[in-house]
């Protein structure tokens, strides 16, 4: 009969510690938002304040197809502009890491190498319920009301499916620019393309090539497909085109898509990092 060592560490496979990487990447994110909860006010300050000017200030001069209320038109199209935004907290945090010489630190021990990759998207993921959830408080604060039930967890599921899809964008991008001063300047690069889109005005209100160009936008499909799960009276603008009768199905595949793309971009640079 062979003796048996109790004495002996147990032997865990790849997969265990793969995943031990990847919860301590996590738990290092959250405890860099809980040391400087200035990086959430940062990021939720900007929609909080597009939320108001657009709900008082512009609110009575837009239109809505049909007559609707704008308010409720442009509260789901707040969340998706925050989902949409993101991406760039998640680059700046990526890029700093990486100038600051975190990113080498990682490089040197004996971790997965898809696990910084991965903590950072699940923590980014985290982020983004807190966001949500507070950004839920001031349309609630704004007179908004949604239709509970499973149309406004299917909403806040696309919300996040959307978020997640360009996280990797972000650790793409963190990966590639330079420093944090060139991670700001992609602001330059989100502003259009969320203005382009159905957030802030609908794609039938636009000349007839930017309309089609808004229309096909990926934050479109998510900000229709929020609409209509939120069930919101005055809030659903139907579009006459494929994609806008189809907003539910794009919601879904957009993301998809997006991520097919960038999550192998995003852990071949920090792989190529690693040589």
């Amino acid at each position: 009969m062979t003796a048996v060592d109790l004495t002996a560490p147990p032997v865990h496979g790849r997969l265990y510690w793969t995943l031990a990487d990847v919860w301590n990447m996590v738990r290092r994110g959250l405890t860099h938002y809980r040391r400087q909860p200035v990086n959430i006010a940062w990021q939720l300050g900007f929609p909080i304040l597009s939320v108001l000017l657009y709900g008082y200030v512009f609110g009575s001069a837009m239109k809505v197809p049909g007559g609707g209320d704008y308010k409720d038109f442009l509260m789901p199209g707040m969340f998706v502009m925050t989902m949409a935004f993101g991406f760039i907290n998640t680059a700046t945090l990526v890029v700093h890491d990486s100038t600051k010489g975190v990113i080498d630190r990682f490089r040197s021990m004996p971790m997965a190498s898809s696990a910084v990759v991965a903590g950072r998207g699940i923590t980014d993921l985290l982020a983004a319920c807190a966001e949500l959830a507070i950004m839920m408080l001031t349309a609630f604060a704004m007179g908004w009301r949604p239709d509970g039930g499973l149309g406004l967890l299917g909403a806040f599921g696309l919300l996040l499916w959307l978020r997640f899809a360009l996280i990797w964008i972000g650790v793409w991008l963190g990966l590639m620019v330079p420093n944090p001063e060139a991670a700001g300047g992609l602001f330059a690069v989100a502003f259009p393309l969320t203005m382009i889109s159905s957030i802030f005005v609908a794609p039938q209100l636009m000349p007839d090539w930017l309309g089609w160009v808004a229309a096909w936008n990926p934050i479109s499909s998510t900000a229709a497909a929020s609409r209509e799960l939120f069930g919101v009276p005055g809030g659903v603008v139907a579009g006459d085109s494929w994609v806008e009768q189809h907003a539910l199905l794009m919601a879904g595949v957009w993301p998809v898509i997006l991520t097919a793309i960038f999550l192998p971009l995003a852990v071949r640079r920090f792989q190529k990092l690693s040589r």
